[in-house]
């Protein structure tokens, strides 16, 4: 196949709407390496989403109930439509990009299960990232994953703004969205500006090191002193127990050995991630 420089991934061609120009792809692939990445990812979720839907499917948000008339396990029940319209999405759009793979490379086609449909394009994932259809694939599974994501975990979501992305060349911000109700395997840190940029929550520690506060374009310098004081950040030990994968139980032991500094906020208590991240990494040069 002849393979532009440019990426066409869904990624950078959302890069390009707002101003930021498209990476440059890998030899012999369509894609960059964060789009690809990010390509892979989002069909590996797409598997454990369309079983989280299913888990949703006796009940869900309000106004996404409708009364179940005929069949099934429960006869009469409501169930979560948006969870059985997304999953019947899922299986839809697999097929029909698994039918393309396997036509066109003369091999078997997977069986029409999510897990399989899934499996069968991660493993043909770098021949569909040099496909002439590749911004069109990427943007589908993007779209699906969105989907997925909003069905699954209907719950109130609270975003975490956790600092500047360490990524060269990169202005957006890093966000941890943390749901009350949470059943996904782990939370992601995610780039506002580019969703190729992300890391799993057990990298924070390491990500927080290249964080820190610096002062923004423009600044006078007269006024460096005050653009240096940083913005603190303020975590309640469940948030901190999923950033840095510490039991709840030691969270609390820490906050009072060490003393953090805390705040209470309509009955909850918030710690300084000033405090926080320090105390973790004193643990981990004497680990």
């Amino acid at each position: 196949m002849t393979v532009t420089a440019l990426c066409h991934g869904e990624g950078c061609r959302g890069d390009r709407s707002d101003g930021r120009g498209r990476r440059r792809a890998v030899q012999g692939s369509r894609l960059c390496r964060s789009c690809r990445d990010h390509f892979g990812a989002g069909l590996a979720e797409l598997a454990h989403l369309y079983e989280e839907c299913g888990r949703v499917l006796g009940g869900g948000a309000p106004g996404s109930l409708r009364e179940r008339t005929t069949g099934g396990e429960h006869p009469g029940l409501p169930f979560n439509a948006a969870a059985a319209d997304v999953r019947a999405r899922m299986v839809s759009v697999l097929g029909s990009w698994s039918g393309l793979v396997a036509q066109q490379r003369s091999c078997a086609p997977p069986p029409r299960t999510a897990a399989a449909l899934t499996a069968f394009l991660l493993r043909n994932a770098d021949w569909l990232a040099a496909h002439p259809a590749v911004a069109e694939v990427t943007e589908e599974i993007a779209r699906l994953v969105r989907a997925g994501r909003r069905a699954a975990f209907p719950d109130p979501t609270r975003t975490i703004r956790l600092g500047a992305c360490p990524e060269p060349d990169c202005a957006g911000g890093l966000a941890l969205a943390i749901r009350d109700g949470a059943r996904s395997a782990g939370p992601t840190i995610v780039c506002d500006a580019d969703p190729g940029h992300r890391w799993t929550s057990e990298r924070w520690s390491e990500l927080s090191h290249s964080m820190e506060p610096t002062r923004p374009a423009g600044t006078a310098a007269g006024d460096a002193a005050a653009a240096a004081v940083p913005t603190e950040r303020w975590l309640t030990a469940a948030d901190i127990a999923r950033l840095w994968h510490a039991p709840t139980g030691t969270v609390y032991r820490l906050a009072s050995e060490e003393r953090w500094r805390r705040r209470n906020r309509a009955g909850r208590t918030y710690y300084s991630e000033t405090d926080v991240r320090a105390c973790f990494s004193r643990r981990a040069a004497r680990g």
